[in-house]
């Protein structure tokens, strides 16, 4: 079964240095039937004006992951860490007991467009970590394990049995995921179009995949989109 989620139904706020779009209930939106899938619990897409930001602010056991689609996303935590985030990297934090971070916009001159997406974690009170990847030239034409618990082949650990991939399919070019019927999956459009099982797809449409063995995306007017499969 397929379950659309149109990109106009979200959740939206626009604060004039941020302009944020909710798949699921956060801050001030609420919909008690759009809490999340599985242990995915937050997709938003959020646009940060040149120059502003995210102030530091704490998170606890939640792993969060940035996916960085245009522009570049300056990050500092109270683990010591500072980084530049650009299109194609995406960048995990465990929050365990607890972390502290800021975020801002690494351009005085041009936005900086990203998702930001919280997985809750199968443990809880770990020591706080952090990793930070380049995809971009693994993206094209394929389906790429961007997290997964394991790390296997060069993704990033996720403390959560959640497999997060990320693709950039050619105009017309289907790429195949098999699924465990017995697992969810959710499709996210980050930017084109696309066909995900006979069904239109925009940028910024969502779906919820239950009692399916197979995914098929296939890409139009340059496509991006995440996938992730979930227990």
């Amino acid at each position: 079964m397929i379950t659309l989620r149109p990109a106009h139904q979200r959740g939206h706020a626009n604060h004039g240095w941020l302009d944020s779009y909710h798949t699921f209930s956060f801050a001030d939106y609420y919909d008690p039937r759009y809490m999340g899938v599985s242990h995915l619990r937050v997709i938003n897409d959020d646009t940060v004006a040149p120059g502003a930001g995210f102030d530091t602010h704490g998170h606890t056991d939640m792993e969060i992951i940035s996916y960085v689609l245009s522009g570049a996303l300056q990050h500092k935590d109270s683990m010591g860490h500072g980084s530049i985030i650009r299109a194609g990297e995406v960048q995990r934090m465990s929050a365990g007991r607890g972390i502290r971070h800021s975020e801002f916009n690494a351009s005085n001159t041009a936005p900086v467009n990203f998702l930001q997406i919280w997985i809750v974690p199968n443990v809880s009170g770990i020591e706080p970590g952090y990793e930070q990847k380049d995809f971009a030239a693994e993206l094209p034409g394929r389906l790429c394990l961007v997290a997964s618990p394991d790390g296997r082949d060069g993704a990033l650990t996720l403390h959560q049995d959640a497999r997060v991939y990320a693709g950039k399919p050619e105009n017309g070019q289907m790429l195949h995921h098999n699924l465990d019927p017995t697992r969810t999956a959710y499709v996210h459009v980050a930017r084109g179009r696309l066909e995900l099982n006979g069904n239109i797809m925009q940028a910024g449409d969502g779906a919820s995949i239950s009692g399916e063995t197979a995914i098929r995306l296939t890409g139009e007017d340059q496509a991006e989109v995440l996938l992730f499969d979930l227990p």
